[in-house]
């Protein structure tokens, strides 16, 4: 493993990290557009780290556990500017955010129970999936003018 990709591809993962907060922070400051092209360019870095992680042999288990935080705390913050900024969509789409989130928890709940701990998949289904709830986030940001 080459340490300077190592250090490299960990600190993408850490900018996601440390961007979560201050996008969230944004959005309480109705800085709507920096928002909205932050929370791009951490999507396309979550793109970009896994590959030059496995292209550059630069994998570890932390970096695959800081990876999956990033991800998540990425689409909170995505999560929250809808809530804080578009509640009336939201209550239009009520039906479809309530069987998203009950999937979401059978998920955690079964990951829990059968292996002890929250699942950090990095499958290409869970890749296909993140980037097209991703997609879904920075359109919606965008399209709703959030």
């Amino acid at each position: 493993m080459n340490k300077s990709c190592y250090y490299i591809v960990n600190g993408i993962t850490l900018y996601r990290l440390v961007m979560a907060p201050v996008l969230i922070w944004l959005i309480f400051k109705h800085q709507v557009h920096v928002f909205k092209w932050l929370l791009a360019f951490s999507y396309f870095t979550d793109l970009i780290d896994g590959w030059l992680a496995r292209r550059y042999h630069a994998t570890s288990i932390l970096g695959a556990k800081l990876d999956s935080a990033a991800d998540d705390l990425t689409v909170v913050a995505g999560i929250v500017a809808v809530v804080v900024l578009k509640p009336a969509f939201l209550k239009q789409q009520q039906a479809f955010v309530i069987i998203l989130v009950a999937l979401f928890l059978i998920q955690t709940v079964l990951a829990f129970l059968r292996y002890r701990k929250i699942t950090s998949f990095h499958t290409w289904s869970a890749k296909g999936a993140a980037f097209m709830q991703g997609s879904f986030l920075i359109l919606l940001s965008f399209y709703l003018n959030l």
